[in-house]
C-alpha cells in the first residue's frame, strides 16, 4: 500500500509545496536550524526567527562560538531553550570533530547532542540525499490514517515501526523530496485537530481511513496527563527609567534565563509592598497589571501582575534583582515569552 503513494505524493508536492526560506538553500546547517525551530512552533512564526538567527550566526562555527546570552536572546520566544543549548553543544562537536561541517553520515548526525532520528533523517535526506526517513507528528498522522494503524503514536515502538516501513519504500534518487512530501501533506492537507482536507489529498484513494470514514479516529494516542497548575504573582518594578529583572537558576524550567521578579501564589498588595520594602526599596505607587497564563509542556502558570514604581535609587543590584533600562531589557537580556503579557509595562510609558 505505501509503495503506491510515492509517485502521486511526489508529483503533488513538487506542484504544491510552500515556498519556505529553508528550502531555498537546503544546506545541512540550514535544514538543522529550521527543523529544530519548527518543533512545537508554527511555520509562519519560525520564518522571522530563522532569518534573524542565520544573519547573526551564518555558519556552524559562529553558533559554536556564540556567547550564551546572545544565543538565548536569538531564541527568545521560541521556548524550549535546551534545544538551542544542545544545538550549540552539537556545533562545538562538529567544529572539533568534523572541521565545522556536519558529517554526511546518518549515524554520526544522530550521535550529536540534541539530535534524534527525525532531525537526523531530515538533514541526511534533504541536505545530503541519504535515503533515511524523517518521521515527525505530521508523518505519523499521515501514515496511521493511510494504513488505519491502531497503535499509540506516542509510543517509541510505533514510531520505530513507521520508520522501518518508510525505510523500505524510500526513493534512492530523491529521499529529501519524499520526506518533505509526507511532512507537507500532514501540515497542509492531512491536518490535526479536525477533519482532513481529503478532497485535496493526492493519495486519498489509497487511504484506508478515508475509505472507511474513520479519519477522525486516527492517529491513536494516549491522553496526556493533566498539567500542574501554578499560581504566580509577577512584579514589574520601575526605578526611574530602569526595570527589575532577575536570573533563573542554571537548572530546571527556563534555566539561566532572565525573568521579571515573581513569587509563588497570588500575593495581596500589602504582601507585595512588604516584599518591596524588604528589598530596601521605597514603593511610591502600585496598581494591577492584569492576568495572564502561559502553558509549558507539563505545567501551566496562571499569573497576576502588578506594576510598582519605587523611589529612584542609583543601585543597579538589589538582592537578586538587577535594574536595566528599556533598551537593555529588549536587546540584551533574554526574557522568555512566559512574561510577554507584562513586557508592555517596560516598553511603554505607564
Amino acid at each position: 500500500m505505501l509503495e503506491q503513494i510515492r509517485e502521486p505524493l511526489l508529483a503533488w508536492y513538487r506542484e504544491n509545496k510552500r515556498q519556505l526560506p529553508w528550502r531555498e538553500e537546503p544546506t545541512p546547517y540550514h535544514v538543522w536550524v529550521s527543523e529544530i525551530m519548527l518543533q512545537q512552533t508554527r511555520v509562519e512564526a519560525v520564518k522571522e526567527y530563522y532569518t534573524r538567527f542565520l544573519q547573526a550566526l551564518p555558519e556552524v562555527k559562529d553558533l559554536a562560538q556564540c556567547p550564551e546570552e546572545q544565543l538565548l536572546k536569538l531564541w527568545e520566544g521560541l521556548g524550549y531553550y535546551n534545544r538551542v543549548r544542545n544545538m550549540q553543544k552539537a556545533a562545538i562537536e562538529i567544529v572539533e570533530k568534523y572541521g565545522g561541517v556536519m558529517p554526511a553520515d546518518y549515524e554520526k548526525i544522530l550521535a550529536l547532542p540534541g539530535i534524534g532520528s527525525y532531525t537526523a533523517g531530515a538533514v541526511s535526506s534533504i541536505a545530503y540525499g541519504i535515503p533515511r526517513p524523517a518521521v515527525d507528528g505530521n508523518v505519523l498522522r499521515v501514515i496511521t490514517r493511510i494504513t488505519e494503524n491502531p497503535e499509540d503514536i506516542l509510543k517509541q515502538s510505533t514510531k520505530k515501526k513507521v520508520e522501518t516501513a518508510l525505510q523500505e519504500i524510500m526513493l534512492e534518487d530523491c529521499p529529501g523530496d519524499f520526506n518533505q512530501s509526507l511532512m507537507e501533506l500532514g501540515a497542509t492537507v492531512c491536518v490535526p485537530n479536525g477533519m482532513a482536507k481529503c478532497e485535496q489529498c493526492p493519495v486519498a484513494q489509497m487511504c484506508q481511513a478515508h475509505a472507511h470514514k474513520t479519519v477522525l479516529e486516527y492517529p491513536k494516542k494516549t491522553p496526556k496527563k493533566q498539567r500542574k497548575i501554578e499560581e504566580r504573582t509577577v512584579l514589574v518594578i520601575q526605578n526611574g527609567q530602569e526595570f527589575a529583572i532577575s536570573r533563573r537558576p542554571p537548572k530546571g524550567l527556563l534555566a539561566g534565563l532572565y525573568e521579571l521578579p515573581n513569587r509563588e501564589g497570588y500575593l495581596s498588595e500589602e504582601e507585595i509592598l512588604s516584599y518591596v520594602k524588604d528589598l530596601h526599596l521605597l514603593p511610591l505607587h502600585i496598581r494591577e497589571a492584569g492576568e495572564a497564563k502561559h502553558i509549558f509542556s507539563h505545567v501551566e502558570w496562571r499569573m497576576k501582575g502588578y506594576f510598582i514604581k519605587v523611589a529612584a535609587t542609583e543601585e543597579k543590584k538589589v538582592g537578586s534583582l538587577i535594574f536595566v533600562d528599556r533598551k537593555e531589557s529588549r536587546g540584551k537580556y533574554p526574557i522568555p515569552s512566559a512574561f510577554s503579557a507584562y513586557r508592555k509595562f517596560i516598553e511603554e510609558d505607564f
